[in-house]
């Protein structure tokens, strides 16, 4: 085991950190994706610290291959840019960057400094952007290159116990961000970690202040609910901690009322986490499916036209799902699948490839004016023909010399005169 020192306002050495080596964190390099280790190893050529950081190290500690591999970097985002030419710059006030690998996209953060508080985006050093973190088996830094961990806040130690504890001082940590509950309970479903009491405490009692949280980022937290395959767990401890009634309100509302509608609510939640933990890649409309369903065979007419119930089912689920706001089609393809398993087949008219239908107007408008070109040309060749057989001045005439003597004889068309109309004045 060795151990990372750092200077105090004296300029004595303290120790800061343990540094577990390979042969004690136990993490399989085969669990560490390529395009992470060669982020790193590029940042690492050009002089900068980077680690992997957050749940990425969590995971691999207990031996699971990570979704996600969050990088944290001494570089600004600035630097980070130039350095990677497959990235961009994300955020306005908190900068961040993402790095592009096909369809994968790695986040790099710079460190920050606790100047502004826990929330804040002043950049700073390791020491300090730790201190940010929000429970200590979240705190942990990974170094591919020399395969060690980096431990300040005994997170190591945490995870081997099972136990949730926060590194922001608990007056504090849900007042800077009240989105901090919710990973709480997430954390310890997905990693069979306990709650210690006092932080249990403090859950129940700043619940409320998820209330104006706003709706996008309850939102993003509800999908990454939907696809942990932990949905059961966390929603079941969501409402222990007085957490689901600002989530889902409706749906909390119906499970406290009606028994049977929590009975089945908890069966779809099973049925989702089976989908989510068999690899199946799925569309969120689909995941969608098992928070809806059983309201809508709750509320659902099966009498009358199938678009019309669409349309009433479709709104209620709105209102029903709110605060989320999922993208349209995917609410919309979840409404439709629910009310065909009830047996309510509802057609859409298909939507044409935008691309495809303004090339066919392009096409349409040009033969037409082709078309108009045409019919002008003619007309008027028609007229400066006929004006030119009868001689009238200012005109070319043809030469005749050439029509047959029956041509000749050919009395000229005459145009007929039109009555001309007195337009309709308002009175009549």
């Amino acid at each position: 085991m060795l151990f990372r020192y750092s200077p105090d306002a004296r300029g004595k050495a303290v120790r800061k950190a343990v540094i577990y080596t390979k042969e004690e964190h136990g993490i399989r390099r085969e669990l560490i994706d390529p395009d992470a280790l060669r982020i790193i190893t590029h940042l690492r050529n050009y002089g900068f610290d980077a680690y992997i950081v957050g749940g990425a190290v969590r995971d691999m500690l207990i031996g699971k291959k990570p979704k996600d591999f969050d990088i944290v970097t001494g570089a600004e985002p600035a630097k980070i840019k130039r350095l990677f030419r497959n990235s961009r710059i994300i955020g306005k006030r908190f900068r961040l960057v993402h790095i592009f690998f096909g369809q994968k996209i790695f986040e790099v953060s710079t460190f920050r400094s606790l100047v502004d508080g826990t929330t804040g985006n002043s950049f700073g050093a390791m020491d300090e952007d730790v201190q940010r973190r929000d429970f200590t088996l979240n705190a942990l830094y990974y170094d591919p290159v020399r395969e060690q961990v980096v431990d300040y806040v005994g997170g190591v130690r945490d995870i081997r116990a099972r136990k949730i504890k926060p590194v922001i001082p608990l007056a504090t940590i849900f007042q800077d961000d009240p989105v901090r509950m919710l990973r709480a309970i997430k954390y310890a479903a997905s990693t069979g970690c306990s709650i210690p009491f006092m932080l249990k405490r403090a859950i129940r009692k700043n619940s409320v202040l998820l209330q104006p949280v706003s709706p996008s980022r309850l939102t993003e937290e509800i999908i990454k609910i939907l696809n942990s395959g932990k949905a059961k767990p966390i929603i079941s401890s969501a409402l222990q901690f007085d957490l689901f009634m600002y989530l889902q309100p409706q749906a909390n509302n119906l499970i406290d009322d009606y028994r049977d509608f929590a009975r089945s609510y908890e069966k779809s939640l099973e049925a989702l986490d089976s989908l989510v933990s068999s690899g199946e890649e799925t569309r969120l409309g689909r995941k969608l499916v098992y928070l809806v369903k059983d309201f809508i065979q709750l509320i659902t007419d099966m009498s009358g036209n199938p678009s019309e119930v669409y349309a009433k089912v479709y709104a209620e689920c709105r209102r029903f799902i709110m605060p989320m706001n999922p993208p349209r089609v995917e609410l919309e393809y979840a409404v439709k699948y629910s009310l065909k398993e009830l047996g309510v087949n509802v057609r859409q008219p298909r939507q044409r490839d935008r691309k495809t239908s303004d090339a066919a107007a392009k096409d349409r408008t040009g033969r037409d004016k082709a078309g108009r070109g045409a019919t002008g040309r003619d007309k008027a060749a028609r007229e400066a023909t006929d004006r030119g057989a009868t001689g009238r001045p200012g005109l070319a005439a043809i030469d005749t010399a050439n029509v047959p003597a029956e041509e000749k004889a050919r009395p000229a068309r005459r145009r007929r005169s039109r009555k001309k109309t007195a337009p309709i004045s308002a009175s009549n």
